[in-house]
């Protein structure tokens, strides 16, 4: 299959690019194309032939429930058996946005699209591209992101062609993407409100707008339990990883620092690549040979848009071992660290303020500095 690349953005937006991936939807073809959040892996969310595409294309299981995309609110009448009171509330928040809802499912949507669940994952994207595709094309659009299953999300279409050139139609090109982290995901099956994924809209932002919102335990725990399974799209299995090992150190920022310089220093005389990942405020911390200015504290918003492009560089590099700062687990923060934890494998080290880990075996801002290849 010979994937098609499209540029599409405020310079240079031709009809008939839309119109052509509106067609390959219909014919049950996939597209990727960008959202506020990451790019996406669209198909017709009604037809399960091209809902198995998409598990094909991203070699993702197929329990793995896609979230289906939308342009307007009619849409919940087709996709929804019923539409509680709090996702019109949340929806007139929210939506368009980085929301998803998760609602009871109408015999319209296949089970191929739900991952066998009676229940539907429905969102309103923001972006213009995503929002004119879903009105050109007349299509519900199923879309997971547009990755290879498990790797970092793509927020370039240069990153969906890395991994799914070949087997997918075409690729929509808009340009970086502005947030950099998948959705929020709440569970509306409840009587209250669960949040399945974090994201951009965070639980303090759910709760003003329809009360107490709960936090799924499986998202909470900070290692793998296999008693806790995810019950959310793309959280059921390892995610967002890079092909080298990633691990956590946690603690006071001195000791830290001192951690993570004694084992890049360990791991270098062992004749390992390594980088290290920190915010602007830390960065002149450590001693490595590659450090990577992830963003600021300050600004948690510049971390969420760069972390997965990051993680995605240091595969680039060949970087064998990386350890990366942690982070705050409120608001932008905890779906920041969710990501971390899941490209980790939940592989954390914990450090006191006095006495810093010391192994014996080693286990857009200016952030391409000092970084050999």
């Amino acid at each position: 299959m010979k994937t098609i690349v499209e540029l599409y953005n405020d310079d240079n937006r031709r009809p008939e690019v839309m119109e052509r991936a509106g067609e390959i939807l219909k014919k049950g073809g996939l597209v990727a194309f960008p959202t506020e959040t990451v790019y996406g892996l669209g198909g017709d969310a009604l037809n399960p032939e091209a809902s198995a595409r998409i598990y094909a294309a991203k070699g993702r299981p197929s329990d793995n429930p896609l979230i289906v995309h939308i342009a307007d609110m009619e849409a919940l009448k087709v996709l929804a058996s019923e539409v509680p009171e709090k996702a019109r509330l949340l929806a007139d928040r929210f939506w368009p946005g980085p929301l998803t809802m998760i609602m009871p499912k109408s015999d319209a949507v296949p089970y191929a699209t739900t991952g066998g669940l009676d229940t539907v994952a429905i969102r309103m994207p923001s972006h213009p591209t995503a929002y004119e595709l879903i009105r050109s094309s007349g299509v519900y659009i199923a879309a997971p992101s547009a990755n290879t299953s498990g790797r970092p999300s793509p927020t370039t279409a240069q990153h969906v062609y890395e991994d799914l050139n070949g087997r997918i139609d075409m690729i929509i090109d808009s340009g970086k993407v502005d947030i950099g982290l998948e959705s929020t995901i709440v569970d509306l099956t409840g009587e209250i409100p669960t949040i399945l994924r974090p994201g951009y809209i965070t639980k303090e932002m759910l709760e003003e707008a329809v009360g107490p919102v709960t936090i799924d335990k499986a998202i909470l725990a900070d290692h793998e339990d296999p008693n806790l399974r995810p019950k959310a799209p793309g959280m059921k299995y390892k995610h967002y990883a890079p092909k080298g090992d990633l691990v956590i150190v946690e603690g006071k920022k001195q000791a830290v620092a001192e951690t993570i310089n004694h084992l890049t220093k360990m791991d270098a005389e062992a004749g390992l690549k390594t980088a290290v990942i920190a915010s602007d405020e830390n960065l002149s911390l450590y001693d490595a040979d590659c450090k990577i200015n992830i963003g600021s504290r300050e600004h948690e918003e510049s971390i969420a848009a760069n972390l997965y492009e990051v993680l995605r560089e240091m595969d680039e590099m060949g970087v064998q071992k990386m350890y990366s700062e942690s982070f705050a687990g409120g608001g932008l923060g905890a779906a920041i660290m969710n990501r971390l934890l899941k490209a980790a494998g939940h592989h954390v080290i914990r450090v006191s303020a006095d006495r810093p880990a010391h192994p014996r075996s080693s286990a857009r801002w200016r952030w391409r500095g000092r970084c050999p290849r």
